[in-house]
């Protein structure tokens, strides 16, 4: 798999993942699922796979299912409830179940050693889910050598603990479909490099 693949899909995941579907950084890419949905191909897995889940998020974006969408974001994605998947990977790297837990630092020092600075625009982990796959993307086109190891050591880990987590947590078919398509690229970008994934125990 090259880098191109990673940084495409995981810019695109990243952010839907992240910003609100009503937010102007997801419009060109909702636009695109909504005109075209039925005839895109994603260059990760199965093509039979990842076409059904890009099917639910199509199917998520139609009418009548458009007011619950952002609903639907707000109780997966910052409450007032418990979250039933913490987007954040101390959530599950740390004993604690903490925000800003031990894994979040380390996190910061990888970063640190390596002149990045996210620009984050709210006092919140550098590990949110959404961050990390498009801090992946950005790594794949600008520092390609970085990417097995952020993978390895910091995504790879905890993502698919969460990514099982958050497939029943959906209530609407495009966080649904959303969740089966990431986890679809995340394995597929494992297994493509080869990569060995860091164990770490999961705590939550």
């Amino acid at each position: 798999m090259n880098d191109d693949t990673i940084a495409q899909t995981g810019r695109m995941l990243g952010a839907l993942l992240y910003y609100a579907p009503d937010d102007e950084r997801n419009a060109a890419i909702l636009s695109q699922l909504r005109q075209h949905g039925r005839e895109l191909t994603w260059p990760c897995g199965r093509c039979e796979a990842s076409a059904a889940a890009l099917g639910q998020m199509v199917s998520g974006l139609a009418g009548e299912h458009r007011r619950a969408l952002k609903q639907d974001w707000q109780r997966l994605f910052i409450g007032p409830d418990r979250l039933p998947a913490p987007p954040w990977g101390s959530v599950y790297l740390d004993r604690e179940s903490v925000l800003f837990g031990d894994s979040t630092l380390a996190l910061r020092q990888w970063l640190r050693q390596r002149g990045i600075a996210p620009q984050l625009e709210r006092r919140e982990p550098e590990d949110h889910i959404g961050l990390m796959l498009m801090l992946a993307a950005w790594t794949a086109e600008n520092q390609p050598a970085w990417l097995d190891e952020l993978l390895a050591e910091h995504l790879l880990p905890w993502a698919m603990r969460y990514l099982e987590l958050l497939e029943p947590g959906a209530r609407h078919p495009f966080y649904l479909g959303l969740a089966r398509l990431a986890r679809i690229s995340l394995n597929d970008w494992r297994e493509a490099r080869r990569i060995t994934v860091a164990k770490k125990a999961i705590f939550y």
